[in-house]
């Protein structure tokens, strides 16, 4: 199994600074998302513009770009008509594009002692898939048997475009977790990491117990992190001190701006109480012990070069 990607910026620069959220940074940007690819319809109709988003990722500090991947399965590829080697080469070319845009920004500009960018491929959920908002629920279809079966071929399809490593993200539920530690065996020279969408400061969204959650992830050999992503900032240092407190892995921790996703309207809503959408606040998710730190849905390339000036602010 290779070796762990992190560990060159986490000695220099103790944190790796990770991208925002892609598909809503898109929608930002004009996009049409309104589909059940999500993102990933952007990668079959104008690649060119997640090349865009990437790059200004890296531009206000990145260190990560994060793959069009998280909606795409072949399940999804194939309910848009598109046959089994197409959809492969969806798979595939949505971490190519992520790899051009890193050598474009890389070889276009002094980097000025920034750490060669890193690019992982997004492995969403089962629930993601169902258009439902089952990514936030965990409230599936499918046993763990069934899920592993689901997993495998994305995994295998995404490692084949040799990514640093996987990202394994917005996990709903114990059962998934345990399918992903399977599944990822069979890829098991590719590293990784799994975060958890969780319904508060304890839980995971299917009311794991968070810490139950991070040692089932932490088991498998090729998870090099562990942590939580598109989940309210009010949780996130909540969640980082009971990952830090679980394991010895690093402690990713990505969340999204606050709002809730409306499955009927296909929509991000902001809450009722505005106190749940809490300013980001990475130098206290450092010190409470996470050491891979971004935003997903709703956290912007601004949002990520504020973190990326507060984490280091002499770079």
């Amino acid at each position: 199994m290779t070796g762990d990607p992190f560990g060159p910026i986490l000695e220099r620069h103790g944190s790796v600074i990770l991208d925002g959220g892609l598909g809503t940074e898109l929608e930002a940007r004009g996009a049409d998302l309104r589909d059940p690819l999500w993102s990933a319809k952007v990668l079959v109709e104008d690649p060119g513009r997640i090349r865009e988003v990437h790059a200004a990722y890296f531009d206000a500090g990145a260190d990560v770009a994060i793959s069009a991947s998280f909606q795409a399965s072949f399940e999804g590829f194939a309910a848009r008509g598109f046959d089994h080697d197409t959809a492969e080469g969806l798979l595939r070319r949505s971490v190519e594009v992520a790899q051009e845009a890193r050598a474009a920004w890389w070889h276009g500009r002094a980097p000025n002692g920034r750490p060669f960018p890193l690019v992982a491929a997004s492995v969403g959920p089962y629930g993601a898939v169902l258009g439902n908002g089952a990514e936030f629920t965990g409230d599936y279809d499918k046993e763990e048997d069934e899920l592993v079966e689901f997993h495998v071929p994305r995994l295998e399809a995404l490692a084949a475009a040799g990514p640093d490593l996987l990202a394994c993200e917005t996990i709903p539920s114990i059962v998934e977790a345990r399918a992903l530690v399977r599944a990822l065996e069979r890829v098991p020279d590719v590293p990784a990491w799994v975060s958890f969408s969780c319904r508060n400061a304890a839980q995971i969204c299917d009311g794991t117990p968070f810490e139950e959650a991070i040692r089932v992830a932490e088991a498998a050999p090729s998870v090099v992190a562990v942590g939580l992503n598109c989940t309210a900032p009010t949780h996130a240092e909540g969640l980082v001190r009971i990952a830090a407190a679980t394991t010895a892995k690093p402690v990713v921790a990505y969340p999204n701006r606050g709002a809730f996703w409306d499955a009927v309207r296909k929509a991000w809503v902001d809450p009722p109480r505005q106190d749940a959408r809490a300013p980001l606040r990475p130098a206290e998710w450092r010190d409470a012990g996470a050491r891979l730190i971004g935003g997903c849905c709703g956290i912007g390339p601004s949002q990520i070069a504020t973190i990326a000036q507060t984490l280091r602010p002499a770079a």
